[in-house]
């Protein structure tokens, strides 16, 4: 029996996507894996480089966008999804273990509480899904530079909370998460609705999280 992995990377952060990592090692040699927070960005990053050389592996994204639309919990299994989806393109597996709980699947799968730290698969999973957003925020703080997004990742640490409030929010945060709620107005909201920015599916959910009563909503 093939198994594959799969872990996420994100579901706590205020800005930018859930990324989701699915993995079929083909090469049980590789020591050291482990729970990807645990890991140190040195040993995670050869960590990385071994697995990619060594596995099938598929990459899934959910964008800040549609964590809105769906909820964090949606989200991530959208993008866990989408990186089986990506895995099956390369190699058959029969069966999924997914790091967590409560997440179903589109595959025959089954949840693991801590599965990053007791299956290697998934501890495989887990490092790809970490890197990846990892460097996915080190690009975004090119285009953001004042939110120094290569520093906290886009978790609400208090460096970012003190930025987000002395410069706002961007389309890319997480507009339906509580501390960025407490940073929007609707002025902005309607600019960025008329301007194409956010669809009204979006704009409709943040309204309902702010509160904001709107005749027939």
């Amino acid at each position: 029996m093939i198994i594959a992995g799969v872990d996420e990377a994100g579901r706590g952060p205020l800005f930018g996507p859930v990324v989701a990592a699915a993995v079929v090692l083909n090469n049980d040699k590789i020591s050291g894996l482990n729970d990807s927070k645990l890991l140190s960005l040195k040993t995670r990053e050869k960590l990385f480089e071994l697995i990619i050389q060594n596995s099938y592996y598929g990459i899934g994204i959910a964008s800040a966008s549609e964590i809105d639309k769906l909820n964090i919990l949606h989200a991530t299994e959208l993008a866990m999804n989408r990186a089986l989806e990506n895995l099956q393109n390369k190699i058959k597996f029969d069966f999924v273990l997914i790091d967590g709980k409560n997440l179903t699947l589109n595959f025959p799968s089954k949840c693991i509480v801590k599965g990053d730290l007791l299956v290697k698969e998934i501890s495989a999973a887990s490092i790809i899904a970490k890197v990846v957003r990892d460097k996915i925020m080190v690009g975004f703080s090119k285009i953001y530079k004042e939110y120094k997004l290569d520093v906290h990742k886009g978790y609400p640490t208090k460096l970012h909370m003190e930025l987000i409030k002395k410069y706002g929010i961007t389309p890319l945060h997480r507009l339906t998460f509580k501390p960025v709620v407490k940073n929007i107005t609707f002025e902005k909201l309607e600019d960025w609705l008329k301007r194409g920015i956010i669809d009204e599916e979006r704009y409709f959910k943040i309204i309902k999280k702010m509160g904001v009563p709107l005749f027939g909503i």
